[in-house]
């Protein structure tokens, strides 16, 4: 299981990244005119689509936590946050993007409630043997 989510988490990278590529080059697609046709679609998209990159990212990684201090987050929800703010940071530099802190909010909020999520599931469904493998 933890497998399948690694590989759907690479899939789903590289469908994020064609996502963004898409959104720097100024070019329209459904999914961008959908978000746009509903009431802070854009924000909800956010929220799914980090927060579903933290979902793989956390199981695929096998549950694996790092230390801040008192804090130990999940190392799937760490680096999918450090490439957030990576890539709304970048967005200065594109001609038809725009930094947008809402955006940035939006996407935290999705990390936090999907890494919850994973949180139950591992709770729910691994040992911790099996996280640990």
């Amino acid at each position: 299981m933890v497998r399948t989510f690694a590989l759907l988490g690479v899939l789903f990278s590289g469908f994020l990244v064609w996502l963004i590529v898409s959104a720097d080059a100024g070019r329209s697609n459904p999914l961008f005119e959908l978000a746009h046709s509903i009431p802070y679609g854009d924000k909800l998209g956010h929220m799914i689509l980090f927060g579903t990159l933290t979902l793989f990212a956390n199981v695929g990684s096998r549950f694996r936590r790092v230390s801040l201090g008192k804090v130990r987050p999940y190392l799937g929800a760490v680096v999918v946050t450090i490439v957030v703010i990576i890539e709304e940071c970048s967005q200065q530099y594109f001609p038809s993007r725009t930094f947008d802190g809402y955006d940035l909010l939006a996407d935290g909020v999705g990390i936090m409630l999907f890494s919850l999520l994973s949180l139950y599931l591992e709770k729910r469904f691994f040992t911790s043997n099996e996280s640990t493998r």
